[in-house]
């Protein structure tokens, strides 16, 4: 897939990583080169402005970021820098991205020549790509950073190895089917980090950032009144983002995003659900629906 214009802003400076680390959910500080790590920014209120995928450079911290939230990332960091030694670079224009992904990753990254596969979320340094193991789909991916004027030498070469290229409609399908949400569709500024149920995006034991008071306060009080959850849905048709989840005729959720599945042979669907009062007779519309064991992830 051709992931191009999603946001990479590339940050140096002796204060990078203090200034990363007060500003994300994760831990930013104990990174070393060749690691990386996945984070919510928010703001004051414990709303999530954007995630981002860190990746720790020798001299840099490298953010990626969805195309919507780029600007918006580089100026909220922006905004904070005061006396701190980091320097900001959006490099979105001058960067292309791709993604490799599928059950057949690390043959093709061998085919590519990269022998060594980086840990889950993080990355090695192949010519002039940066390779992260990053997936947009929630399965076995490669995230390649490269230089613009090379996209389309890569993009050939990597079909000339047989792999196929999709696009947003098969993406929408594999991430749902595998309960991979997305920023923007998913979850936005309306939601606190607990609702998303994306927890690995947050470090519950690290040091003050934006937005933490709020996190606690959700984790010392034990739960959230809704939930992201996965659902599927016994039709043909997807319901549109915004259809109503009822539990015996009374509303208890709201649909994200869903799609038909092809493996399942249903609809695969996001909603928020009201967890305390969504029984076990589930319906969208006139179909019949079920929450799924899988935890978005």
């Amino acid at each position: 897939m051709d992931l191009s214009g999603r946001g990479v802003i590339r940050v140096t400076g002796e204060d990078r990583a203090r200034l990363l680390h007060a500003m994300t959910t994760n831990h930013i500080e104990q990174l070393e080169p060749g690691g990386g790590a996945y984070a919510f920014f928010l703001n004051a209120q414990g709303r999530i402005l954007a995630d981002v995928n860190i990746l720790c450079l020798a001299d840099a911290l490298l953010l990626d970021t969805e195309p919507e939230t780029a600007s918006a990332v580089f100026e909220h960091l922006d905004r904070f820098i005061i006396a701190d030694d980091a320097t900001l670079d959006n490099q979105t224009a001058n960067t292309a991205v791709l993604a490799i992904e599928g059950p057949a990753v690390s043959g093709i990254a061998s085919q590519l020549g990269i022998e060594h596969l980086p840990a889950p979320g993080g990355w090695v340094e192949w010519n002039t790509w940066v390779v992260a193991r990053l997936s947009a789909s929630g399965g076995e991916g490669l995230r390649i950073f490269l230089p613009a004027p090379e996209k389309d030498r890569a993009i050939a070469w990597i079909a000339g190895l047989g792999v196929v290229e999709a696009g947003e409609p098969e993406l929408r399908v594999v991430r749902l089917e595998n309960a991979h949400p997305r920023f923007g569709i998913d979850f936005s500024s309306q939601q606190i980090p607990q609702e998303t149920q994306l927890l690995g995006a947050i470090h519950f034991a690290k040091g003050c950032y934006l937005g933490q008071e709020i996190v606690e306060r959700v984790r010392s009080r034990g739960h959230v009144n809704k939930k992201l959850v996965q659902l599927t849905v016994e039709a043909r048709q997807p319901p549109p983002a915004g259809a109503k989840v009822t539990s015996r005729d009374t509303e208890v959720g709201e649909i994200t995003s869903a799609a038909w599945s092809p493996a399942l042979g249903k609809v695969v669907a996001f909603a928020y659900v009201r967890i305390a009062q969504a029984g076990a007779d589930l319906r969208v519309g006139d179909a019949a629906a079920a929450m799924t064991a899988r935890q978005p992830a």
